[in-house]
Protein backbone atom coordinates (compact mmCIF):
# COMPACT_ATOMS: atom_id res chain seq x y z
CA UNK A 1 0.00 0.00 0.00
CA UNK A 2 2.57 2.66 0.42
CA UNK A 3 4.79 1.50 -2.05
CA UNK A 4 1.85 3.16 -4.22
CA UNK A 5 1.12 5.78 -2.45
CA UNK A 6 5.07 7.12 -2.84
CA UNK A 7 4.61 6.25 -6.61
CA UNK A 8 1.24 8.03 -7.00
CA UNK A 9 2.61 10.90 -4.78
CA UNK A 10 5.83 10.85 -6.64
CA UNK A 11 3.97 11.13 -9.96
CA UNK A 12 1.63 14.28 -9.39
CA UNK A 13 4.29 16.15 -7.08
CA UNK A 14 7.83 15.32 -8.28
CA UNK A 15 9.16 17.23 -5.48
CA UNK A 16 7.41 15.67 -2.46
CA UNK A 17 9.91 12.58 -2.19
CA UNK A 18 12.82 15.24 -1.38
CA UNK A 19 14.92 13.77 1.79
CA UNK A 20 13.31 15.29 5.22
CA UNK A 21 10.38 17.10 3.02
CA UNK A 22 7.75 15.45 4.84
CA UNK A 23 6.41 16.54 8.15
CA UNK A 24 4.01 14.16 9.81
CA UNK A 25 1.47 15.65 12.55
CA UNK A 26 0.08 11.81 14.13
CA UNK A 27 -0.74 10.94 17.60
CA UNK A 28 0.32 6.81 18.21
CA UNK A 29 0.12 6.95 22.13
CA UNK A 30 2.69 4.25 23.86
CA UNK A 31 4.64 3.42 20.65
CA UNK A 32 5.81 5.08 17.33
CA UNK A 33 3.90 3.66 14.29
CA UNK A 34 5.04 3.08 10.38
CA UNK A 35 3.67 6.39 8.75
CA UNK A 36 2.31 6.87 5.25
CA UNK A 37 5.61 6.78 3.67
CA UNK A 38 7.66 4.25 5.31
CA UNK A 39 9.74 2.06 3.03
CA UNK A 40 11.62 5.87 2.89
CA UNK A 41 12.07 7.01 6.25
CA UNK A 42 14.14 9.73 5.01
CA UNK A 43 11.09 11.13 3.51
CA UNK A 44 10.66 12.25 7.67
CA UNK A 45 11.95 15.58 9.63
CA UNK A 46 9.42 14.88 12.35
CA UNK A 47 11.37 12.35 14.97
CA UNK A 48 8.88 9.06 15.40
CA UNK A 49 9.23 9.25 19.18
CA UNK A 50 7.28 12.72 19.18
CA UNK A 51 4.20 11.14 17.82
CA UNK A 52 4.44 8.64 20.89
CA UNK A 53 3.93 10.78 23.88
CA UNK A 54 1.41 10.39 26.15
CA UNK A 55 -0.46 13.83 25.29
CA UNK A 56 -1.97 13.93 22.20
CA UNK A 57 -1.43 17.55 22.81
CA UNK A 58 2.10 17.72 23.21
CA UNK A 59 2.35 15.08 20.54
CA UNK A 60 1.31 17.51 18.12
CA UNK A 61 2.97 20.75 19.70
CA UNK A 62 5.88 18.95 19.30
CA UNK A 63 5.96 17.60 16.02
CA UNK A 64 4.56 20.74 14.63
CA UNK A 65 8.12 22.41 16.11
CA UNK A 66 10.29 20.31 13.70
CA UNK A 67 7.93 20.85 10.90
CA UNK A 68 8.47 24.40 11.63
CA UNK A 69 12.14 24.08 11.66
CA UNK A 70 12.11 22.97 7.88
CA UNK A 71 11.22 25.57 5.68
CA UNK A 72 11.88 22.99 2.18
CA UNK A 73 8.95 21.16 3.36
CA UNK A 74 7.00 19.60 0.76
CA UNK A 75 4.29 17.79 1.80
CA UNK A 76 2.26 18.21 5.50
CA UNK A 77 0.79 15.04 6.36
CA UNK A 78 -1.45 14.20 9.15
CA UNK A 79 -3.34 10.93 9.87
CA UNK A 80 -6.34 12.53 10.82
CA UNK A 81 -7.64 16.42 9.54
CA UNK A 82 -8.21 16.82 12.78
CA UNK A 83 -4.87 16.47 13.86
CA UNK A 84 -3.38 19.36 11.25
CA UNK A 85 -6.38 21.39 12.35
CA UNK A 86 -5.42 21.35 15.89
CA UNK A 87 -1.73 21.77 15.48
CA UNK A 88 -2.34 24.53 13.17
CA UNK A 89 -5.20 26.08 16.08
CA UNK A 90 -1.31 25.53 18.59
CA UNK A 91 -0.06 27.47 16.04
CA UNK A 92 -2.02 30.37 16.33
CA UNK A 93 -2.06 30.41 20.24
CA UNK A 94 1.54 29.79 20.54
CA UNK A 95 3.56 31.21 17.79
CA UNK A 96 5.61 33.18 20.01
CA UNK A 97 6.60 30.60 22.32
CA UNK A 98 7.29 28.37 19.48
CA UNK A 99 9.44 31.29 18.08
CA UNK A 100 11.31 31.40 21.24
CA UNK A 101 12.06 27.61 21.11
CA UNK A 102 13.28 27.86 17.51
CA UNK A 103 15.64 31.01 18.39
CA UNK A 104 17.03 28.33 21.14
CA UNK A 105 17.11 25.21 20.31
CA UNK A 106 15.39 24.83 23.31
CA UNK A 107 11.71 22.31 23.92
CA UNK A 108 10.54 24.00 26.80
CA UNK A 109 8.89 21.87 29.65
CA UNK A 110 5.21 21.18 29.24
CA UNK A 111 2.30 18.79 30.52
CA UNK A 112 2.46 15.33 28.79
CA UNK A 113 6.21 15.73 27.73
CA UNK A 114 8.29 13.38 30.03
CA UNK A 115 11.55 15.14 31.34
CA UNK A 116 13.82 12.11 29.58
CA UNK A 117 11.56 12.11 26.56
CA UNK A 118 12.00 15.82 26.14
CA UNK A 119 16.07 15.39 26.30
CA UNK A 120 16.02 13.25 23.79
CA UNK A 121 13.58 15.44 21.42
CA UNK A 122 15.82 18.61 22.45
CA UNK A 123 19.46 17.08 21.34
CA UNK A 124 17.92 16.81 17.59
CA UNK A 125 17.02 20.60 17.94
CA UNK A 126 19.70 23.75 17.22
CA UNK A 127 19.60 27.38 17.75
CA UNK A 128 17.73 29.10 14.51
CA UNK A 129 17.27 32.66 15.12
CA UNK A 130 16.61 33.33 10.79
CA UNK A 131 13.33 30.95 11.35
CA UNK A 132 12.35 32.32 14.25
CA UNK A 133 12.40 35.60 13.20
CA UNK A 134 10.57 34.92 9.99
CA UNK A 135 7.92 32.65 11.85
CA UNK A 136 6.98 35.78 13.93
CA UNK A 137 7.15 37.77 11.06
CA UNK A 138 4.51 35.52 8.96
CA UNK A 139 2.42 34.74 12.25
CA UNK A 140 2.27 38.62 12.91
CA UNK A 141 0.41 39.35 9.38
CA UNK A 142 -2.21 36.67 10.18
CA UNK A 143 -3.06 33.34 9.66
CA UNK A 144 -5.02 33.17 6.46
CA UNK A 145 -2.51 31.18 3.80
CA UNK A 146 -0.03 30.51 6.76
CA UNK A 147 0.78 27.36 5.70
CA UNK A 148 2.18 28.15 2.28
CA UNK A 149 3.73 31.50 3.82
CA UNK A 150 5.54 29.29 6.14
CA UNK A 151 6.91 26.48 4.11
CA UNK A 152 6.73 28.10 0.54
CA UNK A 153 7.92 25.11 -1.22
CA UNK A 154 4.48 22.98 0.49
CA UNK A 155 3.14 21.17 -2.49
CA UNK A 156 0.54 18.82 -1.11
CA UNK A 157 -1.79 18.15 2.27
CA UNK A 158 -1.62 14.34 3.19
CA UNK A 159 -4.42 13.15 5.57
CA UNK A 160 -4.82 9.35 5.96
CA UNK A 161 -8.67 10.03 6.66
CA UNK A 162 -10.42 12.98 5.48
CA UNK A 163 -14.05 11.50 5.29
CA UNK A 164 -17.31 11.29 7.60
CA UNK A 165 -16.33 13.54 10.38
CA UNK A 166 -13.03 14.17 9.28
CA UNK A 167 -14.53 16.25 6.56
CA UNK A 168 -15.34 19.32 8.33
CA UNK A 169 -11.66 20.04 9.36
CA UNK A 170 -10.72 19.69 5.44
CA UNK A 171 -13.06 22.17 4.84
CA UNK A 172 -11.79 24.50 7.65
CA UNK A 173 -8.10 24.38 6.63
CA UNK A 174 -9.26 24.77 3.26
CA UNK A 175 -10.84 28.07 4.02
CA UNK A 176 -7.95 29.17 5.88
CA UNK A 177 -4.72 27.71 6.89
CA UNK A 178 -3.76 26.03 3.76
CA UNK A 179 -5.62 28.08 1.14
CA UNK A 180 -4.48 27.27 -2.30
CA UNK A 181 -3.04 23.46 -1.40
CA UNK A 182 -4.37 20.57 -2.74
CA UNK A 183 -5.37 17.46 -0.48
CA UNK A 184 -4.57 14.14 -0.80
CA UNK A 185 -5.83 10.94 1.52
CA UNK A 186 -4.35 8.17 -0.13
CA UNK A 187 -5.44 5.13 1.89
CA UNK A 188 -8.81 4.07 2.82
CA UNK A 189 -9.35 1.95 6.24
CA UNK A 190 -11.71 0.16 8.30
CA UNK A 191 -12.21 -2.52 10.97
CA UNK A 192 -8.60 -1.77 11.39
CA UNK A 193 -7.39 -3.07 7.87
CA UNK A 194 -6.36 -1.28 5.12
CA UNK A 195 -8.35 -1.84 2.12
CA UNK A 196 -7.98 0.42 -0.61
CA UNK A 197 -5.57 3.36 -2.13
CA UNK A 198 -6.37 6.13 -4.04
CA UNK A 199 -4.08 6.26 -7.08
CA UNK A 200 -5.66 9.73 -8.21
CA UNK A 201 -4.04 12.46 -6.10
CA UNK A 202 -4.86 15.47 -8.30
CA UNK A 203 -8.46 14.56 -8.20
CA UNK A 204 -10.34 16.77 -5.27
CA UNK A 205 -12.79 14.29 -4.54
CA UNK A 206 -10.89 10.75 -3.12
CA UNK A 207 -11.76 7.28 -4.44
CA UNK A 208 -10.30 4.01 -3.19
CA UNK A 209 -9.04 1.23 -5.59
CA UNK A 210 -10.63 -1.70 -3.59
CA UNK A 211 -7.49 -4.13 -3.71
CA UNK A 212 -8.44 -7.76 -2.91
CA UNK A 213 -5.54 -9.53 -1.82
CA UNK A 214 -5.64 -7.35 1.46
CA UNK A 215 -8.42 -8.28 2.95
CA UNK A 216 -11.72 -10.44 2.75
CA UNK A 217 -14.32 -7.90 1.93
CA UNK A 218 -18.38 -8.72 1.38
CA UNK A 219 -21.08 -6.16 0.73
CA UNK A 220 -24.40 -5.74 1.99
CA UNK A 221 -26.44 -4.07 -0.62
CA UNK A 222 -28.55 -0.97 0.38
CA UNK A 223 -31.22 -0.50 1.48
CA UNK A 224 -30.80 -3.83 2.99
CA UNK A 225 -33.43 -6.30 1.82
CA UNK A 226 -35.57 -8.22 3.99
CA UNK A 227 -33.38 -11.65 4.06
CA UNK A 228 -30.08 -9.36 3.08
CA UNK A 229 -27.09 -11.52 1.14
CA UNK A 230 -23.58 -10.27 1.37
CA UNK A 231 -22.16 -10.12 -2.58
CA UNK A 232 -18.24 -10.31 -3.67
CA UNK A 233 -16.25 -7.33 -5.53
CA UNK A 234 -17.01 -9.19 -8.69
CA UNK A 235 -20.53 -8.47 -8.39
CA UNK A 236 -20.60 -4.72 -7.57
CA UNK A 237 -22.78 -2.52 -9.78
CA UNK A 238 -21.07 1.24 -10.62
CA UNK A 239 -23.81 3.85 -8.84
CA UNK A 240 -25.02 1.71 -6.13
CA UNK A 241 -24.20 1.74 -2.16
CA UNK A 242 -22.94 -1.02 0.00
CA UNK A 243 -22.68 -1.86 3.59
CA UNK A 244 -19.19 -3.33 4.13
CA UNK A 245 -18.17 -6.60 6.05
CA UNK A 246 -14.70 -7.18 6.64
CA UNK A 247 -12.41 -10.28 7.81
CA UNK A 248 -9.22 -9.02 8.06
CA UNK A 249 -7.08 -11.74 8.15
CA UNK A 250 -7.24 -15.25 8.49
CA UNK A 251 -9.12 -16.76 11.45
CA UNK A 252 -10.21 -13.16 12.61
CA UNK A 253 -14.15 -12.38 12.97
CA UNK A 254 -15.96 -11.34 10.16
CA UNK A 255 -17.76 -8.29 11.38
CA UNK A 256 -19.61 -5.28 9.93
CA UNK A 257 -17.79 -2.14 10.36
CA UNK A 258 -20.65 0.55 9.68
CA UNK A 259 -19.29 1.90 6.86
CA UNK A 260 -21.62 2.23 3.59
CA UNK A 261 -19.67 2.65 0.46
CA UNK A 262 -20.43 3.95 -2.69
CA UNK A 263 -19.54 2.20 -5.99
CA UNK A 264 -17.88 5.09 -8.47
CA UNK A 265 -16.39 3.04 -11.20
CA UNK A 266 -13.68 0.29 -12.29
CA UNK A 267 -10.20 0.31 -12.73
CA UNK A 268 -9.37 -2.51 -14.64
CA UNK A 269 -12.10 -4.64 -13.59
CA UNK A 270 -11.50 -3.59 -9.69
CA UNK A 271 -14.37 -1.42 -7.99
CA UNK A 272 -13.65 2.21 -6.79
CA UNK A 273 -14.97 3.27 -4.03
CA UNK A 274 -16.51 6.44 -2.40
CA UNK A 275 -17.01 6.37 1.20
CA UNK A 276 -20.87 7.70 1.99
CA UNK A 277 -21.75 7.65 5.59
CA UNK A 278 -20.81 5.59 8.89
CA UNK A 279 -24.24 3.57 10.30
CA UNK A 280 -22.88 3.98 14.09
CA UNK A 281 -23.16 8.25 13.60
CA UNK A 282 -26.73 8.06 12.74
CA UNK A 283 -29.13 9.81 14.52
CA UNK A 284 -32.53 8.13 15.85
CA UNK A 285 -34.61 8.27 18.84
CA UNK A 286 -37.69 7.02 17.16
CA UNK A 287 -36.74 5.10 14.17
CA UNK A 288 -36.27 8.35 11.99
CA UNK A 289 -32.37 7.57 10.77
CA UNK A 290 -31.00 10.99 9.96
CA UNK A 291 -27.20 10.04 8.54
CA UNK A 292 -24.36 12.07 9.81
CA UNK A 293 -23.94 14.03 6.37
CA UNK A 294 -27.24 15.02 6.23
CA UNK A 295 -27.47 16.01 9.79
CA UNK A 296 -24.49 18.58 9.11
CA UNK A 297 -26.13 19.73 5.82
CA UNK A 298 -29.10 20.92 8.02
CA UNK A 299 -26.86 22.43 10.32
CA UNK A 300 -24.92 24.59 8.12
CA UNK A 301 -28.23 25.38 6.21
CA UNK A 302 -29.24 26.96 9.98
CA UNK A 303 -25.75 28.01 10.32
CA UNK A 304 -26.74 30.75 6.96
CA UNK A 305 -29.64 32.02 8.90
CA UNK A 306 -27.46 33.37 11.98
CA UNK A 307 -25.13 36.27 10.39
CA UNK A 308 -21.45 36.34 11.35
CA UNK A 309 -21.25 32.91 12.62
CA UNK A 310 -18.59 30.21 11.83
CA UNK A 311 -18.92 26.51 12.39
CA UNK A 312 -15.87 25.38 14.28
CA UNK A 313 -17.16 22.10 15.40
CA UNK A 314 -19.93 20.07 16.68
CA UNK A 315 -21.31 16.93 18.19
CA UNK A 316 -24.79 15.40 19.10
CA UNK A 317 -26.52 13.42 22.02
CA UNK A 318 -29.36 11.28 21.76
CA UNK A 319 -31.49 12.06 24.98
CA UNK A 320 -31.27 9.04 26.26
CA UNK A 321 -27.90 8.88 26.78
CA UNK A 322 -28.76 11.84 29.63
CA UNK A 323 -31.18 10.02 31.50
CA UNK A 324 -32.82 11.82 34.37
CA UNK A 325 -30.95 15.37 33.45
CA UNK A 326 -32.69 15.38 30.53
CA UNK A 327 -36.17 15.78 32.27
CA UNK A 328 -39.70 14.63 31.45
CA UNK A 329 -39.92 15.24 28.29
CA UNK A 330 -40.24 13.71 24.86
CA UNK A 331 -36.86 11.79 23.29
CA UNK A 332 -35.41 14.55 21.41
CA UNK A 333 -31.83 15.54 20.34
CA UNK A 334 -28.75 17.73 22.04
CA UNK A 335 -26.71 19.51 19.90
CA UNK A 336 -23.12 21.19 21.11
CA UNK A 337 -21.51 23.65 18.92
CA UNK A 338 -18.93 25.62 19.09
CA UNK A 339 -18.98 28.96 16.77
CA UNK A 340 -16.95 31.70 16.03
CA UNK A 341 -18.40 35.32 15.33
CA UNK A 342 -21.10 34.67 17.62
CA UNK A 343 -20.77 34.63 22.01
CA UNK A 344 -24.78 33.92 22.33
CA UNK A 345 -27.61 32.98 19.84
CA UNK A 346 -31.42 33.59 20.45
CA UNK A 347 -34.49 31.12 21.15
CA UNK A 348 -35.22 32.14 17.54
CA UNK A 349 -32.23 31.29 16.36
CA UNK A 350 -31.93 27.99 18.29
CA UNK A 351 -34.97 27.15 16.77
CA UNK A 352 -34.07 27.20 13.47
CA UNK A 353 -31.59 24.22 13.43
CA UNK A 354 -34.51 22.16 14.54
CA UNK A 355 -36.88 23.79 11.96
CA UNK A 356 -33.99 22.83 9.11
CA UNK A 357 -34.18 19.43 10.26
CA UNK A 358 -38.16 19.60 9.82
CA UNK A 359 -37.77 21.23 6.27
CA UNK A 360 -34.94 18.17 5.23
CA UNK A 361 -36.36 15.22 6.42
CA UNK A 362 -40.14 14.53 6.59
CA UNK A 363 -40.21 11.73 8.97
CA UNK A 364 -38.39 14.19 11.52
CA UNK A 365 -41.30 16.53 10.69
CA UNK A 366 -44.38 14.11 10.95
CA UNK A 367 -42.92 13.15 14.68
CA UNK A 368 -42.29 16.03 15.77
CA UNK A 369 -46.08 17.11 14.77
CA UNK A 370 -47.14 14.32 16.94
CA UNK A 371 -45.02 15.22 19.68
CA UNK A 372 -43.20 11.70 19.43
CA UNK A 373 -40.40 13.65 19.16
CA UNK A 374 -39.19 16.46 21.26
CA UNK A 375 -37.90 19.92 20.09
CA UNK A 376 -33.67 19.89 19.54
CA UNK A 377 -31.76 21.54 22.34
CA UNK A 378 -28.81 23.56 21.23
CA UNK A 379 -25.80 24.85 23.24
CA UNK A 380 -23.03 26.61 23.04
CA UNK A 381 -19.18 25.71 24.45
CA UNK A 382 -16.68 27.52 24.95
CA UNK A 383 -13.18 27.66 22.54
CA UNK A 384 -10.98 24.86 22.83
CA UNK A 385 -14.14 22.05 24.07
CA UNK A 386 -13.51 19.56 21.30
CA UNK A 387 -9.57 19.73 21.24
CA UNK A 388 -10.02 18.41 24.66
CA UNK A 389 -12.65 16.29 23.87
CA UNK A 390 -10.20 14.28 21.32
CA UNK A 391 -7.70 14.24 24.04
CA UNK A 392 -10.40 12.74 25.78
CA UNK A 393 -10.75 10.06 23.25
CA UNK A 394 -7.73 8.50 24.04
CA UNK A 395 -7.02 7.10 20.58
CA UNK A 396 -6.42 8.87 17.35
CA UNK A 397 -9.73 7.64 15.95
CA UNK A 398 -12.17 9.92 13.40
CA UNK A 399 -14.19 12.27 15.55
CA UNK A 400 -17.57 10.75 16.38
CA UNK A 401 -20.35 13.08 15.33
CA UNK A 402 -22.88 11.10 18.29
CA UNK A 403 -21.71 10.72 21.24
CA UNK A 404 -22.43 7.56 22.87
CA UNK A 405 -20.29 7.67 26.18
CA UNK A 406 -21.28 9.09 29.44
CA UNK A 407 -17.81 10.33 30.39
CA UNK A 408 -17.71 12.21 26.91
CA UNK A 409 -20.99 13.92 27.93
CA UNK A 410 -20.11 15.51 31.20
CA UNK A 411 -17.03 16.56 29.25
CA UNK A 412 -19.10 18.45 26.90
CA UNK A 413 -21.53 19.53 29.27
CA UNK A 414 -19.39 21.23 31.63
CA UNK A 415 -18.27 23.26 28.74
CA UNK A 416 -21.16 24.84 27.81
CA UNK A 417 -21.76 28.55 28.04
CA UNK A 418 -24.90 29.32 26.75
Amino acid sequence: GSLLYLDALGAAFPRALARRGTALLHWTPGRPRAPAGWPLPTLYCTPAAAGALPSRAAALRVQLLFALRQRALGVLEAGLAAELHDALLALRTEWPQLAQELALGRLSPQPGLPEGVRDQLQALLTPDAARAAELRAECARGFEGIAMRLWPQLEVVVVRTAHGGERLYCDSLRQADCQGLPFYCPFYQAAGALLGVNLWPAEPAPRFLLCPDWAFCEFLPCPANKEPRTVLLDELWKGREYGLVVTAQPGEYRCRTGEVLRVAGFHKQCPMVEPVRRESQTLSVRGESIPEEQFCQSLCHALRLWPGARLIDYVCVESSLLGDSSGPCAPHYEVFVELQGLRDLSEGQRYKLDQCLQEDFPVYKSFRFKGSIGPLRLHLVRPGTFTRLREALGSPLPMPRVLREEQLLRLIQGSVVS
